[in-house]
C-alpha cells in the first residue's frame, strides 16, 4: 500500500486496486496500534478506530487536501503511482 504522506506519527496509505474497484474513494490510517479507513469525499472514518486527537489531525488533513487526494486515488485506481501529499504542520 503507497504511503501518500506522514506526520505526527501517522501514516497515510492508500492501495493500488487496478480492476478491483473499492465502493467508495478512500485512505488508510495508521497510528501505533490503531488502523482506520477514512472516506475522501465526506471526510469520516469508513471503518476501524483511531484515537480523538489523531482522527481529528487526519481530517483536517484531509479536509485541506481533499482535491489532492481525489487525484491521487485516482491515478492509483489506473495504475499509476499517487504523488506525495504535504503533511499537516
Amino acid at each position: 500500500m503507497p504511503e501518500i504522506s506522514r506526520f505526527y506519527g501517522i501514516i497515510i496509505a492508500m492501495y493500488l486496486e487496478v480492476g478491483n474497484k473499492h465502493h467508495l474513494p478512500h485512505s488508510h490510517a495508521t497510528y501505533q496500534q490503531w488502523r482506520a479507513a477514512f472516506s475522501i469525499k465526506h471526510i469520516e472514518i469508513l471503518g476501524g478506530s483511531f484515537p480523538k486527537k489523531q482522527k481529528r489531525l487526519v481530517e483536517a488533513w484531509a479536509e485541506i487536501h481533499q482535491d489532492e487526494l481525489q487525484q491521487a486515488w485516482a491515478k492509483l485506481q489506473n495504475g499509476h503511482p499517487a504523488d506525495r501529499i504535504a503533511p499537516l504542520e
